[in-house]
C-alpha cells in the first residue's frame, strides 16, 4: 500500500485567482503554450504554499513553519480557488500543441474538476479515521521534517505551537460533518480515541514529537540546542499534548457516540453517488460496483485454483486444510519483529540486480526498510510506502508492521517486498519524480489505479525473474494476488450489497491465508476508505491487458524492457489515458519496425 504521508485535507487561501486568462489569435500556439506552462506553474506553487506538508515532503522547504488551513473556511476557499483555476485551464486552446501539452491541460482539468466535486459532496467533512486521519498524519509527519540546522528546529517549533489550532479547526469540521450526516462508523471512531489517547500520553523526549531534540545533529551549534531543546519539550507537554487531550475528549464523548450505525457508505445521505464517485476516483474507469464485484468473484476462483495445486503437490486434498495446517505451523509465522524487517530488507536486496533484465528506466534513489511506529500497528496495514524527496536526501521508506509478530505470516513478505519497493512503488514514484519533461503535477501525480495496479503487476515480476523458488512463498505470492481479488468482493460487498462487518470477515476467513491481525485491519480499511481497495486488482488486469495487447500486435518485434519503459514514462495516468499512451506507442513501434535492443 502507497502512502505519501501527511496528505492534507485542505487547503488555504494564498494566491489571488482574479486575472483572466489572455486570448490569443487561434494560430499563435507558441503564446498559448507559454500561457499554459505559465498557469501550471503558478497552480503548481500554490498547491505548495497551500499544502506546507507536502512541500516539506518534496524537499521543498519555503513554508516548513505552517500547517494547511482545515478549517470550514479554508475548504470553501479552495474550492472558489479551484473553479478559478479551472476556468483559466479551460479557456486555454490547445490545438496545435503536442501531445504532452495537450494532455498536461486535460489532466490538470480533470483533476480541479475532481477536487471541486469532492468538496461539493462533503468528503472533507469526515477527517478522522483510524488509518490515515489528522492525529495520525501529525505524528508520521515527524519522520518526514527536515531536522538538520537550527532554522529547521525552529520551523519544527512553530509548527508545535499551532497544533492547537489545527485541532480546533478539525473540530469545527468533525461538528459540521454531524449536521450533515456525514460520520464514520460509530465502532472505528472508538478505535480512533485510542490512538489519540495513545499520542498524548507520553511526555518530553517519550512523545514521538519530542524525539528529535533527543539528539542533535552537528548542523545545530551547540549554543542554540538547551534553548531549541526546552522550548520544544515545552511546546509538547502545553500544546501538543492538551491538544491531543482536547480531540480525544470531543471524540469519545461528543461525536463518537453519533457515529453511524452500518459499515458502508450507502448508510450515508446521497451514499450511491459517494460510492460512485470514489470508484470513478479510485479506478479512473466508469465499471459499476455489480461488474467490478463479478471481476473479483471470477479472480477469487482462479487464484485459488492455482494455490489448490500447491496445495496438492504438497500432500493436503484442498485448500481448507492446507490453509489451517499453514496457520498452526509455527515456522511459517515471524519468532521476531526484527525477523520481518530483515526478510523484507533481503528481498529487496535480491531483486535490485535483476531490475535491468526487465527496465530501462531505473530508480536512482534509495530505499530503506523501517518497522512501522508502535502507536499505530494494530490499525495499520502490514506493509506501506512513503515516497522520498525527488533529490534522494530523503530516500523512500517502506515501513512494515512487526505488531503481533508471532501470529504474523512470513509467506507473503517476499512478494509484499516487491509491491513495496522494486520494482513496484518505490521504483515506479522515484522514476516519475524525476522525469524530465513534465510538470511537477504529473511527476507527483496519484493516481491510484495506476500506482497500486502497477505494484500489484510488479510482484508478478518476481516470478518471471525466477523468484519465489520455495512453493511455500508462491503460495504467498497467489495469496497477495487472491487479497486483490478479495477485496473487488468486500469493497462492493460493503458499499453496494450492504454487507455486514460479520460477513465480510466471514468471507475472508472462507478465501484467504491472511493472519488474523492483518484480516481484521484490511476489513476496517475497506469500511473506512471506500473504493481505493478496488485500484489495485483493476489497475493490475489493465496493465496485462495491455502487455497482452502489445505482445500479440508486435509479434516478435515485443520488447518487455521497451513495453515497460513506455508504461513508466509518462508518471501515474488515468487508465484509460494509460491505455492510449500504449496504443501510441504499439503503432509507432510497427511503423518503425525494429526492434529496440
Amino acid at each position: 500500500m502507497l502512502r505519501i504521508a501527511v496528505k492534507p485535507l485542505l487547503l488555504a487561501v494564498a494566491v489571488a485567482l482574479g486575472a483572466q486568462s489572455p486570448v490569443f489569435a487561434a494560430d499563435d500556439a507558441g503564446a498559448r503554450l507559454k500561457a499554459l506552462n505559465a498557469l501550471l506553474a503558478e497552480q503548481w506553487d500554490y498547491t505548495l504554499k497551500n499544502s506546507p506538508e507536502f512541500a516539506t515532503i518534496l524537499g521543498d522547504y519555503r513554508y516548513n513553519d505552517r500547517w494547511s488551513d482545515y478549517s470550514l473556511a479554508g475548504a470553501a476557499q479552495q474550492k472558489k480557488d479551484y473553479e478559478g483555476f479551472l476556468a483559466r485551464f479551460k479557456a486555454i486552446d490547445t490545438s496545435g500543441f503536442a501531445e504532452q501539452d495537450r494532455l498536461n491541460q486535460q489532466l490538470m482539468v480533470r483533476q480541479l474538476g475532481d477536487n471541486i466535486r469532492a468538496t461539493e459532496l462533503k468528503l472533507n467533512e469526515m477527517p478522522l479515521e483510524q488509518m490515515n486521519g489528522v492525529h495520525l498524519q501529525l505524528p508520521q509527519f515527524v519522520s518526514m521534517v527536515p531536522l538538520d540546522t537550527t532554522r529547521h528546529y525552529e520551523d519544527y517549533l512553530a509548527r508545535l505551537d499551532k497544533v492547537p489550532e489545527i485541532f480546533d479547526q478539525v473540530i469545527e469540521v468533525l461538528k459540521q460533518g454531524e449536521r450533515d450526516k456525514m460520520m464514520p462508523p460509530r465502532f472505528l471512531l472508538e478505535k480512533v480515541v485510542v490512538q489519540i489517547r495513545d499520542i498524548a500520553k507520553p511526555a518530553g523526549e517519550d512523545s514521538v514529537f519530542g524525539r528529535p531534540v533527543a539528539k542533535f545533529p552537528d548542523g545545530v551549534p551547540e549554543a542554540d540546542r538547551k534553548r531549541l531543546h526546552d522550548a520544544i519539550l515545552k511546546a509538547v507537554d502545553e500544546k501538543v499534548r492538551p491538544a491531543y487531550v482536547k480531540l480525544g475528549d470531543f471524540v469519545e464523548k461528543d461525536y463518537a457516540p453519533k457515529g453511524r450505525n452500518d459499515p458502508g457508505i450507502w448508510a450515508l445521505p446521497n451514499g450511491d453517488a459517494l460510492y460512485r464517485f470514489a470508484i470513478e476516483q479510485q479506478t479512473t474507469t466508469r465499471k459499476s460496483p455489480a461488474e467490478i464485484h463479478e471481476i473479483g468473484l471470477a479472480e477469487v476462483k482462479r487464484i485459488e485454483g492455482e494455490q489448490l495445486k500447491i496445495a496438492q503437490k504438497q500432500g493436503y486434498k484442498d485448500l481448507k486444510s492446507f490453509r489451517e495446517a499453514l496457520d498452526k505451523d509455527p515456522k511459517t509465522h515471524a519468532s521476531s519483529r526484527e525477523q520481518i524487517v530483515d526478510l523484507y530488507k533481503k528481498y529487496i536486496a535480491q531483486m535490485e540486480p535483476k531490475l535491468p533484465e526487465l527496465f530501462g528506466l531505473l530508480p536512482k534513489t534509495k530505499v530503506e526498510v523501517l518497522p512501522v511506529q508502535e502507536y499505530r500497528e494494530k490499525e495499520a496495514a502490514g506493509a506501506e510506502y512513503n515516497q522520498g524527496t525527488p533529490d534522494g536526501t530523503r530516500p523512500g521508506r517502506v515501513y512494515v508492521n512487526t505488531g503481533d509478530f508471532k501470529n504474523r505470516s512470513l509467506l507473503n513478505i517476499e512478494s509484499t517486498a516487491y509491491h513495496e519497493a522494486l520494482p513496484g512503488h518505490h521504483m515506479q514514484i522515484s522514476i516519475a519524480q524525476t522525469l524530465p519533461g513534465l510538470p511537477p503535477f504529473r511527476q507527483q501525480a496519484g493516481f491510484t489505479a495506476y500506482i497500486e495496479g502497477w505494484a500489484l503487476y510488479a510482484e508478478r515480476l518476481g516470478e518471471e525473474l525466477g523468484f519465489y523458488q520455495d512453493p511455500l512463498s508462491m503460495y504467498g505470492h497467489y495469496s497477495d494476488e487472491l487479497l486483490r481479488a478479495n477485496r473487488l468482493v468486500l469493497d462492493t460487498g460493503v458499499h453496494y450489497k450492504k454487507w455486514t462487518r460479520q460477513q465480510m470477515v466471514d468471507w475472508f476467513h472462507t478465501h484467504s491465508s491472511d493472519d488474523e491481525p492483518d484480516l481484521q485491519a484490511e476489513t476496517d480499511r475497506y469500511i473506512v476508505w471506500p473504493g481505493q481497495a478496488l485500484a489495485y486488482k483493476l489497475g493490475q488486469l489493465k496493465i496485462l491487458e495491455l502487455r497482452a495487447k502489445a505482445k500479440k500486435e508486435l509479434g516478435d518485434k515485443f520488447d518487455i524492457r521497451a513495453f515497460h519503459d513506455e508504461v513508466l514514462d509518462g508518471g501515474a495516468l488515468p487508465l484509460d489515458v494509460l491505455e492510449a499512451r500504449v496504443d501510441g506507442w504499439i503503432t509507432k513501434s510497427k511503423q518503425q519496425g525494429t526492434k529496440k535492443s
